[in-house]
């Protein structure tokens, strides 16, 4: 699926926690994909994993942790379980849908599934985005072990697409690329850098001694230095292994659909450091050469990374609700119809570990949402963000936030201070919450759902109060209106 990611090191965060965040989206045709937010008990969790998409099956371990989800609702194609916490403050988030090129699947092919058809069985595909989190997260506890859990299932079982994953703890993140049906890599972030990372392959200097030694700030499948020779994929001349030129795609497809989405990122967190826009820029919206990673200007808060996520390129002349007729929409927003949840998954160091692991959510289209934040650490959630229904409903979170879109994107102008007032009220309102319950002397899990509940409750009242103020600005501009005042 595509996505959008953000990776946040502990020293340009704005209060030291590790941040990773990342926009699901889904494709047009399945664009009413209820999603929600759930947590997994031990005793829930499968002891043997059959995947829905690639028939795949895994024994699983015994004694799994308590984990938090974001799945489908409903679980005809699998669980897609997507980002979480678990209960050893441990966080992940799958996956980025990344590129990759021909001379990578010819070398390793991708492991699809085969029918059986006359007279040979079927032979089951790798894992994928609908099975990573299920597979992963209640087994680790540290984000270290979450990059080596998953690098021995795709070394053993394969994989059916590219894909990107994120992992962290309170002390370090990890990003983990997916390469042809068998291989990976991946790179600790920098504690001083921030990463935007958009349906490409976005790894560029790797270090191979240290990720096949000491892996320090590098891992990479075991037998990666001679898969890159038997098949010729370096393609650096400065002696520095470049993995995103040699596993990675450089398509006119990216140009529009991916590199504009870092570039705006990076732009809105480094607006000095380089020329971002006009013929002179240093780095254009279709730059090939955009870091991996980068020190930002300035310290990285929660609003920032939200602002990002649910950007339509405001204060460009790429902006699809401002922009010329010859510039509307030659970009992908990061804000796009097709925006299916948010999660922004903020371990905070130097708390207790029953309160340590917030998580900001937030459904449907990123711009016509809010983000709110809950305790990860609960054993249930309420069930407006927990519940789903087959018919879109103002009962859950999905279906209310997917009914505010629709109604208010086609009158963007008149709806967006509604929603910057209420988003902003809402931010006080839990963030007063937030530091009630933090301070007090004994938090428990229990408060930490008392606390969730308040939140929830707020969430929706704020919803409910938008979906009528939006409601009626978007029935004044209706085909069949008269301007006239009837008694």
């Amino acid at each position: 699926m595509s996505c959008t990611t953000m990776l946040v090191g502990k020293e340009t965060s704005f209060d030291g926690s590790t941040i990773i965040a990342r926009n699901e989206d889904v494709p047009s045709a399945e664009i009413l994909t209820p999603k929600k937010i759930i947590v997994v008990e031990p005793e829930e969790q499968p002891r043997h994993y059959r995947s829905v998409i690639s028939h795949v099956q895994i024994d699983l371990p015994e004694q799994p942790l308590r984990y938090t989800c974001h799945p489908n609702g409903d679980p005809k194609d699998g669980i897609w379980g997507a980002a979480g916490v678990n209960s050893a403050n441990v966080a992940m988030t799958a996956t980025e849908t990344i590129t990759s090129n021909p001379r990578v699947y010819g070398a390793d092919p991708l492991v699809v599934l085969q029918k059986a058809e006359k007279g040979k069985p079927e032979v089951p595909g790798g894992i994928g985005e609908e099975d990573i989190v299920t597979l992963t997260l209640p087994y680790i506890r540290s984000a270290r072990e979450g990059v080596q859990r998953l690098g021995s299932l795709l070394e053993t079982y394969g994989t059916y697409e590219n894909n990107g994953i994120a992992f962290a703890d309170a002390d370090e993140i990890w990003w983990l690329e997916t390469i042809g049906g068998h291989h990976w890599i991946a790179r600790r972030l920098p504690d001083d850098s921030y990463a935007v990372i958009a349906n490409q392959f976005s790894l560029d200097d790797f270090d191979l001694e240290d990720a096949l030694g000491a892996q320090q700030d590098h891992m990479c499948s075991r037998d990666l230095r001679e898969f890159i020779a038997a098949s010729h994929l370096d393609l650096s001349r400065n002696g520095t292994f470049n993995a995103r030129l040699a596993f990675g795609s450089h398509t006119d497809s990216d140009h529009v659909y991916n590199t504009p989405r870092v570039w705006f990122g990076q732009r809105y967190l480094n607006p000095n450091t380089w020329n971002w826009d006009g013929p002179e820029a240093d780095f254009g919206p279709e730059a090939d050469d955009l870091p991996w990673c980068w020190s930002a200007e300035r310290k990285i808060t929660i609003e920032d990374i939200y602002y990002i996520l649910s950007s339509h390129y405001q204060g460009t002349d790429f902006d699809p609700y401002s922009a010329t007729a010859a510039r509307k929409g030659i970009y992908r927003c990061i804000g796009v119809n097709r925006n299916n949840f948010l999660s922004i998954a903020q371990l905070r160091p130097g708390l207790p570990r029953t309160i340590r692991a917030v998580e900001w959510n937030a459904m449907g289209s990123n711009v016509y949402n809010a983000l709110f934040p809950l305790y990860s650490n609960v054993s249930s959630l309420p069930a407006y963000v927990s519940s789903w229904t087959p018919k879109i409903s103002t009962e859950t979170l999905y279906g209310q936030e997917r009914i505010l879109a629709a109604l208010a994107d086609p009158i963007h102008n008149e709806t967006e201070e509604l929603f910057s007032r209420m988003r902003d009220s809402l931010a006080a309102q839990t963030m007063k919450l937030l530091h009630a319950h933090d301070t007090s002397a004994r938090p428990t899990r229990a408060g930490n759902e008392a606390v969730n509940r308040q939140i929830v409750d707020l969430v929706h009242k704020a919803n409910d109060e938008l979906l009528e103020k939006v409601l009626i600005r978007s029935s004044l501009h209706m085909k069949n209106g008269f301007l006239r005042q009837d008694d």
